[in-house]
């Protein structure tokens, strides 16, 4: 006898049911589909490239997460993120393209992690960037998340803001504290705030400076108010630094634009502890939190970049951008039952000849329910009619269609609604009516 393989996957990939496949799909549409609204352009690179290209600025944990091989003579790794990819297609094909370039990416990248809970080593990421040829207007700093703010309303998961902040506001100050050098330092311990708490944070910031600018910090991290008042106070604070007063600027202008986009105010806030991608942005910079479920962490982040392809060419191509990964929220909202599957098939409508002599007349009504944009399934199986509506039951289809040996003489069909159990009499080209009625 042969023996037999245990059926399993590696830890660190996520496989659904096909009720949250449908659910997860939902979602991914969604978001989709208001990239395209804003007037992104879909993109797809491949999952293999060659390591050389793909770890051109990678090092330290990002070249260990990665999935390297050799094919032949060919060095090639797996994607970990889409960022890299976009740089190097970009690059590769910046003759071809029109700028400002607006990209949307979809796909699943790959990172070779300790498996935990939460934590993929497969997932699915939602990219938007808008790249620039040498220079990138700032308004396209408030159209990324004006963006965000259109998917989180469609997607109905409670109150969420997208808090901002900029890093050059961040840079100058500590420049103008005398804190230049330490810039990074001070950076990643504030990061930390959300995580270990203020006080935890300024005990960090004394092993690393004086007193006297931990306070500062504190007091400069900590402003408070609406985001007008907040504004107000950093430009009264005196501090006389160019990159400084230029990220103020820049801040007050995208929160303009946001308002001018129709995004409500009360979504977006000042938070002058978000720094994040210390040695990649370089300017607005975005995280977006679900306020009913803090515990999740940030569900999207991004922010603007000095030059995207700086490791392929000696172009200049600043950008801005955005990232939400898929598969870890979508992990999380389940897990929390934020998000509950409500369908367990894609059809509208299951079509059960009583036998094989109503196949035909089955074949032709499914096929007019197609054509006016209804999944259909018929159920084939030579089985009796009580085991036929069971399938239907367990399917979870809205309405059944049976056809008999009458439905085929008079050219009708028997409808049931699967939902309130009441069937009717009906003409095919009724159907669709009936169905879609019922939407």
């Amino acid at each position: 006898m042969q023996n037999k393989v245990t059926p399993r996957i590696l830890p660190g990939f996520m496989e659904l049911l096909p009720e949250e496949q449908i659910l997860f799909n939902r979602i991914k549409d969604e978001i989709k589909n208001v990239y395209e609204s804003f007037g992104f352009l879909p993109l797809d690179t491949p999952v293999i490239e060659y390591s050389e290209v793909l770890l051109a600025k990678a090092g330290g944990e990002t070249e260990k997460q990665i999935y390297r091989f050799s094919k032949g003579d060919n060095d090639l790794a797996l994607r970990f993120d889409l960022t890299v990819p976009l740089a190097r297609y970009a690059a590769q094909r910046y003759n071809d393209l029109t700028f400002p370039f607006k990209r949307y990416q979809i796909s699943k990248v790959y990172r070779g992690e300790r498996p935990q809970k939460g934590r993929f080593r497969e997932f699915y990421q939602c990219d938007i960037d808008i790249i620039g040829n040498e220079s990138l207007d700032i308004i396209y700093d408030a159209e990324i998340p004006a963006v965000i703010y259109n998917i989180f309303k469609r997607l109905k998961l409670g109150d969420f803001t997208v808090r901002l902040n900029n890093r050059k506001i961040l840079g100058g100050f500590f420049e103008y504290t005398g804190l230049s050098e330490k810039t990074a330092d001070v950076l990643r311990i504030i990061d930390k705030i959300e995580k270990i708490g203020s006080e935890n944070v300024k005990e960090e910031l004394v092993k690393l400076c004086t007193e006297k600018q931990a306070e500062s910090i504190m007091e400069f991290v900590s402003v408070s108010g609406t985001n007008a008042e907040k504004l107000e106070c950093l430009k009264s604070m005196g501090v006389e630094n160019h990159m400084f007063t230029e990220g103020v600027s820049e801040l007050e202008e995208v929160l303009g634009y946001i308002k001018m986009l129709g995004c409500d105010e009360e979504n977006f806030r000042i938070d002058l502890t978000i720094a994040r991608g210390l040695d990649y942005y370089t300017g607005t910079v975005y995280e977006t939190f679900l306020n009913d479920y803090s515990s999740l962490g940030s569900v999207c982040s991004g922010g603007r970049y000095e030059s995207l392809a700086e490791y392929y060419t000696k172009r200049r191509l600043p950008g801005v951008g955005v990232s939400i990964g898929l598969t870890r929220l979508f992990y999380q909202l389940r897990e929390m039952d934020i998000i509950k599957p409500d369908s367990k098939t894609v059809a509208r409508a299951l079509i059960l000849p009583m036998d094989k002599s109503c196949s035909k007349y089955a074949l032709s009504v499914a096929g007019l329910l197609r054509s006016q944009d209804i999944p259909t399934d018929i159920y084939h199986e030579n089985k009796g009619m009580k085991q036929k509506m069971k399938y239907a039951d367990r399917t979870g289809v809205p309405y059944v269609v049976i056809i008999g040996e009458d439905e085929v003489k008079t050219g009708m069909v028997m409808v049931k609604n699967m939902k309130n159990g009441s069937q009717k009499a009906a003409k095919p080209e009724e159907l669709a009516l009936i169905i879609k009625g019922d939407n």
